[in-house]
């Protein structure tokens, strides 16, 4: 399995803990749950482009 599927495997995981336990799909958001969102989104991206970057040497 390459890296990068396994950084998706945990960004999808995370997506589903945040939505179940840390209810950030709710209906009363607020700014703290978007940008916790956002973060999670951001670490992906991370963690794809050193995925790749580390499959590509």
């Amino acid at each position: 399995m390459s890296k990068t599927t396994i950084v998706i495997i945990v960004y999808v995981l995370g997506l589903i803990f945040g939505a179940l336990f840390l209810d950030l799909w709710s209906a009363d958001t607020n700014i703290i749950k978007g940008l916790v969102g956002l973060g999670w989104t951001a670490l992906l991206l991370i963690g794809l482009f050193f995925a790749e970057k580390n499959e590509r040497n």
